[in-house]
C-alpha cells in the first residue's frame, strides 16, 4: 500500500496500523483506491469512513475531518433516509436518488446533485458497507450554463420556473419578481403553496398531479398579482425526465393574458345580450302568431302580418350569424386599439399605423353591415330627391370599371329622354355598386356587363310585382355570368342567403336593395338562367316636380373650410359624438356652440347669438330633433337644419325633411360631414 492515502490517511484512522486490519478490508481498499468514482468504505458498527481522492473532492471542506469519522456524523442530513429501507443488521442495499450537495466555498465546488448507493460488506456477517456516489453530469452542465440560461429566460415576457418532485421551486426567472414581488433567490426551495397560496394550489392540484405523472398540461387560471389584482394567465406544465425516462419535476410557463381575457369577456357579454334580444324577439313573435288565429279581420292585413312575422323569425334564427360578423369586427377594433396603446406606451409610434388601418377597416365594415340591416328592414332614413339616373350612371362609370377589372367589358344602354326618378341618390349609388360587384363575382373568367335605363308606363295594378299603375324609371344591370339555378333564384332576396364562401359575403346585398326599392315605392325583379347570365332591374317612381337644379360647384379643397367664420349650433346627447362634431367644426374654422338636449338648445336659440346652421341628432331625449327644428324656425325663420341619425323611426318615413333641411347617417367620415356642412351653408334653398 504505497498510495498517498495509504501512507498518511488510512494509518490515521482509529482502526490502528494497516497490518492489523482484516484481509477483507485490505483487499477492498485496493479496489477503493483504484476506483475513478467517488467511493467510501464504512467499517464496523459505527460505520467508520475510508474513502478515495474522488470522494474527498466531492465532500469538499469536510475532508479530511470526515476520514475515520462515523458516517452518521458526516452524512447526518441523509443517513436516516439512506438506511430507512434496511433491516436491523444492515444486510440490504439502499439507493437515495437526486440528493443535493451544497456548494463548497473552500474548494470552489458548485452545488451538485448525486445518487447515493449503499451496499453491505460481508465477512461471514455484515461488517460494513460500501457507499458509492454518482454525480449527475447533466445537472452540473446545467449549472455551469445557468448564467446564460437565466439571461435568456429573464428576457422572455413569460414566467418560467422549475418545480421538482417535492413540488418545490428549483429555478425561477426574474418575471416572478415582477408578478409576485419575490426574487428567484427567495423562491428557491419554496413549496408551491408558499408562492401561489393554499387556495390556488388546491384548485391546480389535478394539473400538478398530471405533470408529475409525466403529462404535458395546458390550462388557464387566475393568479394573484403584487398590485393586489387577479390576473388571468395561460399556464403550461412541461414534465422533465432523466436519461431513464423518470420524471424529475416539471417546468412552469405562464403568460399574462388578462387583456385578451377581458376583451373575450366583453364579447361574451355582447353575445349574451344578443341572445337575450333574440329570445325577446322570439317571444314577441309568438305573441304575433297568437294575435293572428283572434285580431286580424282582412286577408290583406293577415298576409302583411305573416310576412313581417316570417321576417322576424328569419332575423331571430340568423342573429347568430350577425353576432359572428360583429364579433369579428369588434375583435379587429378592440385588438387594434389595445396594440396601439401598448405600442404608444413603449414609444413605438411609427408602428401603429397598420393597426389604425385595421381598426378603421373593421369599423367601416360594421357600419356597412348596420346600413344593410336597416335597409333590409326598410328603416334606413331616405332623402328622396329628384335624381337623373343617366347622370348617376355616367358619374360612376370609372368606379365601376375599376371595380370590375380589365377582363370585363362595360357598356351603357341609356334612354335619351329618361324621366327623372324619385330616390335617395346615396342609397341608389350603393345599390348599383352592389349589383356591379355581384355581377363581377359571377364572371371570374371575364365577360360583358351592361347598365341600362328606360321609361316604364304601367297601365294596370300588379303588372310588375305590387306596383300601382303610373310612371316609373328602370335601372338594369345585365351580366353574361354563370347565372342562377331556380332554387338559388327563389332565395335570392332572402336575408343572409349567399352562395359565396364563408367570410366573403353577408347575404344582405340583394335584401338591402329590395328593402331600399320598396321603401322608395318601387320594386326589384331578377331574370336568370344557369349559363345565360343574370339581369337585375330596379323600378323607381318617376319624379313629377320641376326640372333638375344645376349641379353645385365642387370645391377644389378635400375638406372645405369655413368661409366667414359661420356659427353652428350642435345638439347631440352622446358626449363622444358631440365632441367629435365640435372638434371637426373648430378645425374647419367654424364658431361652434353645443347643447346636450333640446331644452338647452332652445335657450341658445332664444339668445342673441348668431346661428347660421343647426346640426341636431334626430333621436334626442325628450324633445326630438324635428320638434327642435320647428321651434328653432319659430325663433329664426329660414334657419338651415342638418339632421344626424344612426336610426330613428320617424326619420325613416318620407316627408320628414322640409325645405332647407338635410340628413347625414351615422357613422360618417370627417370629410363627408365637412362637405355636407359646406353644402348646407352655400346652397340657395
Amino acid at each position: 500500500m504505497s498510495g498517498r492515502i495509504r501512507v498518511h490517511a488510512w494509518n490515521a484512522t482509529p482502526l490502528g496500523p494497516i497490518e492489523s486490519w482484516p484481509a477483507s478490508l485490505r483487499s477492498l481498499l485496493d479496489t477503493l483506491l483504484d476506483a475513478p468514482l467517488p467511493m467510501c468504505v464504512l467499517w464496523g458498527e459505527t460505520g467508520v469512513q475510508l474513502y478515495n481522492d474522488a470522494h474527498g473532492a466531492l465532500i469538499g471542506d469536510r475532508h479530511p475531518a470526515a476520514l475515520g469519522a462515523p458516517v452518521a456524523i458526516t452524512w447526518e442530513a441523509v443517513w436516516p433516509e439512506l438506511i430507512a429501507g434496511q433491516t436491523g443488521d444492515r444486510s440490504q442495499p439502499c439507493l437515495l436518488r437526486h440528493h443535493r450537495l451544497p456548494e463548497d466555498s473552500a474548494t470552489d465546488r458548485p452545488a451538485t446533485w448525486v445518487d447515493l448507493a449503499l451496499s453491505p460488506i460481508r465477512d461471514g456477517q455484515t461488517v460494513g458497507g460500501q457507499l458509492l456516489c454518482l454525480r449527475h453530469s447533466e445537472e452540473e452542465a446545467l449549472r455551469r450554463s445557468e448564467a446564460e440560461i437565466r439571461m435568456i429566460t429573464d428576457a422572455l415576457p413569460v414566467l418560467i420556473g422549475y418545480v421538482d418532485r417535492d413540488e418545490r421551486y428549483r429555478f425561477n426567472n426574474r418575471h416572478y419578481e415582477k408578478w409576485f414581488g419575490q426574487t428567484p433567490e427567495f423562491l428557491y426551495g419554496k413549496h408551491l403553496t408558499e408562492v401561489i397560496g393554499e387556495q390556488a394550489y388546491n384548485v391546480r392540484r389535478p394539473q400538478i398531479k398530471d405533470a408529475l405523472a409525466g403529462k404535458e398540461v395546458l390550462f388557464e387560471a387566475s393568479m394573484p398579482h403584487r398590485d393586489g389584482q387577479l390576473r388571468q394567465a395561460s399556464m403550461h406544465y412541461l414534465p422533465r425526465r432523466d436519461g431513464e425516462g423518470q420524471v424529475l419535476g416539471f417546468f412552469v410557463l405562464a403568460q399574462d393574458v388578462t387583456e385578451r381575457w377581458r376583451a373575450e369577456q366583453s364579447l361574451r357579454e355582447l353575445n349574451e345580450t344578443l341572445e337575450m334580444r333574440v329570445q325577446e324577439r322570439t317571444e314577441a313573435l309568438a305573441e304575433v302568431y297568437e294575435r293572428l288565429v283572434t285580431e286580424m279581420a282582412s286577408r290583406e292585413q293577415a298576409q302583411e302580418a305573416l310576412r313581417q312575422a316570417q321576417k322576424m323569425e328569419a332575423v331571430g334564427q340568423l342573429t347568430g350569424g350577425i353576432a359572428h360578423d360583429f364579433n369579428n369586427m369588434l375583435t379587429g377594433i378592440i385588438g387594434g386599439l389595445d396594440l396601439i396603446q401598448r405600442y404608444n406606451r413603449s414609444g413605438r409610434h411609427g408602428e401603429t399605423q397598420r393597426f389604425i388601418d385595421a381598426a378603421v377597416s373593421s369599423a367601416n365594415r360594421a357600419a356597412a353591415l348596420t346600413h344593410r340591416l336597416l335597409a333590409f328592414a326598410r328603416r334606413q332614413p331616405l332623402n328622396l330627391k329628384r335624381v337623373d339616373l343617366n347622370t348617376l350612371v355616367e358619374s360612376m362609370r370609372d368606379l365601376m370599371v375599376r371595380t370590375l377589372g380589365s377582363h370585363i367589358l362595360v357598356d351603357a344602354l341609356l334612354e335619351p329622354d329618361l324621366w327623372p326618378a324619385s330616390s335617395d341618390e346615396n342609397q341608389l349609388e350603393s345599390a348599383l355598386l352592389n349589383l356591379v360587384i355581384n355581377a363581377r363575382d359571377a364572371m371570374p373568367d371575364g365577360g360583358s356587363l351592361y347598365i341600362a335605363t328606360a321609361n316604364v308606363q304601367l297601365q294596370r295594378q300588379a303588372e310588375i310585382g305590387e306596383l300601382a299603375p303610373g310612371r316609373y324609371v328602370s335601372l338594369s344591370v345585365i351580366d353574361s355570368g354563370c347565372g342562377m339555378t331556380p332554387k338559388v333564384l327563389a332565395a335570392a332576396f332572402e336575408p343572409f342567403f349567399t352562395t359565396k364562401p364563408i367570410g366573403q359575403g353577408t347575404g344582405l346585398g340583394l335584401s338591402m336593395i329590395y328593402g331600399f326599392a320598396r321603401q322608395t315605392g318601387g320594386h326589384v325583379q331578377i331574370r336568370s338562367e344557369p349559363g345565360n347570365g343574370t339581369e337585375v332591374t330596379l323600378y323607381l317612381p318617376a319624379h313629377h316636380d320641376a326640372p333638375l337644379p344645376p349641379a353645385a360647384a365642387v370645391s377644389d379643397e378635400r375638406v372645405p373650410q369655413a368661409l366667414q367664420g359661420e356659427t353652428v349650433l350642435v345638439v347631440e346627447d352622446d358626449p363622444a359624438v358631440r365632441l367629435l362634431v365640435m372638434d371637426v367644426l373648430g378645425m374647419l374654422g367654424y364658431h361652434a356652440l353645443e347643447a346636450a338636449e333640446g331644452n338647452a338648445a332652445v335657450k341658445i336659440l332664444e339668445s342673441n347669438e348668431r346661428i347660421d346652421l343647426l346640426i341636431s341628432d334626430v333621436g334626442l331625449p325628450g324633445m326630438n330633433g324635428r320638434q327642435l327644428a320647428d321651434i328653432a324656425r319659430q325663433q329664426r325663420p329660414g334657419l338651415k337644419v342638418l339632421f344626424m341619425t344612426g336610426y330613428a323611426e320617424q326619420a325613416a318615413s318620407s316627408g320628414f325633411l322640409d325645405t332647407g333641411m338635410d340628413m347625414v347617417s351615422k357613422p360618417f367620415s370627417i370629410d363627408h360631414l365637412a362637405n355636407r356642412v359646406r353644402d348646407m351653408l352655400t346652397s340657395d334653398w
